[in-house]
């Protein structure tokens, strides 16, 4: 008896998932059974599914309903900004010379990382430069101040670092713990070596059956930061279990970072310097000597959105903001040019609200039907190659490497994904086994939302199951009642 009821419900569970959905108010079957797992209400969700180039949704609950799209956010600002400014736009970084002192002009490139950094002082060398006399003033003129208030608390956690025109490798430092299982301790490495770092390192390497994440790492081994003076403590317990293991930080001050970075590279480079960096506006008299140009946008984009990369989307948001309304940057320059973008493209989005085009915020506010008309859109527009190819293949890389790996989906579907502590969402595209493309949005608002991954992969698998494509047009009669989570 308990056979037939298992082999009942597995045939029922394959007929929901391959049945388009009878009514405007319905959910797939196993899309609302995951929800109903989980606890999230599905007033607390918006979903819009519609073939690519249809001239109507196949699924539409709650579309127009206001909702925080977490980091599907930046689906907006590297959509606008590969269309505004170009897949082969760069950013330039300047270095100039007033006699005495050099002088770094950033224009916010967003991956001015420890390579490029080398790469730059390596070409002042190649032009003759061995001692630099005076100080290196840091021209960051290109944005204006932008606030430093962490998202969460975690000033030292790098996708708390706030934009700045001359971001140099993100401010991070990078710790590897490397366990010595026979001397039952764990050696700490650091890149970049920072002059003047105090690292004190007393970690005990002990046996364990898992490795804690996030947080709960931390306060396993210990760690404590200081920027000023610079110091990095580990004197708590390393679980075996962990491995070896890298923690990201931003420790420092712009200004001490690029002392930092430039007394340990100059002097690998054989050169001397006995200054240090300070803020400062470029003089009309100081004349150029080199220009380091950044790879293109679309390389940028393709970090931005396979690794949710929040720094980065930041930068490219303010970005935008200079391109179109001048320097010095300030948001709400990019908001006004994204929204002329959107009217062009027939794309209204009233409800739509950007602090910071990155997702990693409390305010920030689309529907799912803006946010499908936008896939639409990009999917009609010159930019579509770069667009798409920037987007985690589901179960091959980016934040979608781990998710459906072995479904009949995995590999048929681009989505960017979101997380905050109440939102969970997702966006892209999916190829169905009939060999249609879809647009699909979920947005899920709710305290539980983080812990709804299984009802974005069953809806993915739904879509790409359905035996000709979800082919029902369907809406819900809350499309038109906007909320807040």
């Amino acid at each position: 008896m308990i056979e037939m009821m298992r082999r009942l419900f597995k045939t029922l569970w394959i007929f929901l998932a391959l049945t388009p959905p009878a009514f405007a108010a319905d959910l797939p079957g196993p899309v609302e059974l995951a929800l109903r797992r989980v606890g999230v209400p599905n007033s607390s969700v918006a979903i819009v599914v519609q073939e690519v180039g249809a001239p109507r949704a196949t699924l539409a609950h709650n579309a127009s309903a206001s909702m925080n799209p977490a980091s599907v956010m930046k689906l907006v600002t590297t959509y606008s900004a590969l269309e505004v400014l170009g897949p082969a736009y760069r950013w330039k970084t300047e270095v100039y010379t007033d006699g005495k002192n050099l002088v770094l002009k950033g224009y916010g490139d967003p991956k001015l990382n420890l390579e490029s950094f080398w790469l730059m002082l390596r070409a002042l060398r190649g032009r003759g430069w061995r001692d630099i006399p005076g100080d290196i003033i840091l021209d960051r003129s290109h944005f204006s101040p932008q606030p430093e208030a962490p998202f969460d608390g975690d000033a030292d956690r790098p996708y708390n670092v706030a934009p700045d025109a001359l971001l140099v490798n993100f401010k991070a430092l990078r710790f590897t713990f490397i366990p010595e299982a026979e001397r039952g301790t764990v050696q700490v490495f650091l890149e970049p070596p920072m002059p003047g770092l105090e690292l004190v390192n007393t970690l005990r390497l002990v046996e364990s059956s898992s490795c804690p994440e996030g947080r709960a790492f931390r306060d396993r081994i210990q760690a404590e930061f200081r920027p000023r003076p610079p110091r990095a403590a580990f004197t708590g317990a390393y679980p075996a279990a962990c491995g070896e293991r890298e923690m990201n930080v931003a420790l420092y001050h712009p200004e001490d970072y690029v002392t930092g970075m430039v007394r340990q590279l100059w002097t690998e480079l054989g050169g001397w310097w006995g200054g240090t960096a300070r803020d400062g506006v470029l003089s009309p008299a100081a004349r150029l000597i080199y220009t380091h140009e950044s790879e293109p946008l679309a390389e940028t984009v393709r970090d931005i959105n396979k690794f949710s990369n929040n720094v980065m989307a930041r930068q490219l948001y303010l970005t935008l903001a200079a391109e179109t309304g001048g320097a010095p940057a300030r948001p709400e320059l990019a908001l006004t040019s994204i929204k002329q973008l959107l009217a062009l493209r027939g794309i209204k989005a009233p409800e739509l609200v950007i602090e910071n085009g990155s997702g990693l915020s409390r305010i920030e506010r689309i529907s799912a039907a803006s946010l499908a008309a936008l896939l639409q859109a990009a999917w009609r527009s010159a930019v579509m190659p770069e667009f798409v190819s920037s987007l985690p293949v589901v179960a091959a890389d980016g934040t979608m490497k781990k998710r459906l790996r072995g479904e009949r989906v995995a590999g048929h579907a681009h989505i960017k994904t979101g997380l905050l502590n109440d939102a969970r969402t997702m966006a892209g595209y999916v190829l169905d086994r009939s060999g249609r493309r879809h647009v699909v949005v979920m947005l899920i608002n709710h305290p539980n939302a983080p812990q709804a991954d299984a009802a974005q992969d069953a809806l993915l698998a739904w879509i790409y199951e359905s035996p000709r494509g979800p082919a029902r047009a369907t809406s819900s009669p809350r499309d038109a009642s906007p909320r807040r989570p």
